[in-house]
């Protein structure tokens, strides 16, 4: 599926999805990521059922007000005990599929909200 841009340069976006990879500003990228407004970095989480909390708590270094988790082709969801951490720091998480990551990023993205995407896409 391709999605349209709606905001200005320097802002990452997701432009499309497939299988196995998102396009961030038209930029294809393979493999899980970790994607803020500003940095796209490949997240060290294998795969759903190799996901530990230290995969999470890697995430509080971008400081996000709300983190969205997306668990590949399927919505599945994660054990509270993973991403305590977040909880701890009263970051919000929420778990979806990731392509409902994708497009909810970018309408949080587009309301200046620190938002982080964790994504599966393998």
């Amino acid at each position: 599926m391709k999605m349209h841009q709606s905001l200005g340069p320097g802002q990452n976006l997701f432009t499309g999805y497939g299988e196995g990879h998102v396009l961030i500003n038209a930029q294809r990228h393979d493999g899980n990521l970790i994607v803020s407004a500003d940095a796209v970095t490949a997240w060290a989480a294998p795969d759903f059922a190799g996901l530990a909390a230290e995969h999470f708590e890697a995430l509080l270094a971008y400081r996000p007000e709300v983190v969205l988790f997306g668990s590949g082709k399927s919505q599945r969801f994660v054990h509270p005990r993973l991403y305590a951490a977040l909880t701890q720091a009263r970051i919000g998480i929420e778990c979806m599929d990731t392509q409902a990551a994708c497009r909810t990023f970018n309408i949080l993205l587009a309301e200046d909200r620190r938002v982080v995407a964790a994504l599966l896409t393998i």
